[in-house]
């Protein structure tokens, strides 16, 4: 049995720049939105599937920017590896939990808005995200 869970998930950037996070029923880690990539489906589709399923987010999978593979220790799977094909998209409309969302927070990617963070959030995808946002483009 594979030990890799493959996702798709998003760095959702507003319109003052704070990024979305959200977090899972029953888990303390908050995390990018996203989900499991179903066999034979695309990366982008996958995102856009799973950000509909979870935030009532109905998203152009085109204005998705393919950002790169991130992986990182699973936070609510012990023992897994969370592999993530890592898009980044700008919204201006709200955003709502469902599915197996249970809680949305809108940080300042300078900090961690005072959550717990799940490892490929606090260890990858925050510090690549500040980055972006002092490499002139």
């Amino acid at each position: 049995m594979s030990k890799t869970i493959r996702i798709a998930a998003a760095i959702l950037i507003g319109s003052d720049g704070q990024t979305l996070l959200v977090r899972k029923r029953g888990t303390q880690a908050f995390m990018q939105p996203g989900g499991k990539i179903d066999a034979g489906e695309q990366p982008v589709q996958a995102l856009a599937r799973e950000l509909h399923e979870e935030l009532d987010l109905h998203i152009d999978p085109s204005k998705a920017t393919y950002i790169g593979t991130f992986s990182g220790p699973a936070a609510n799977e012990p023992g897994f590896i969370v592999e993530a094909q890592m898009f980044q998209l700008r919204i201006d409309v709200a955003v709502n939990p469902a599915a197996e969302i249970e809680e949305v927070r809108w940080i300042d990617p300078a900090g961690d808005g005072g959550l717990q963070l799940a490892p490929l959030t606090r260890d990858h995808i925050l510090p690549f995200y500040r980055a972006s946002l002092t490499t002139p483009a």
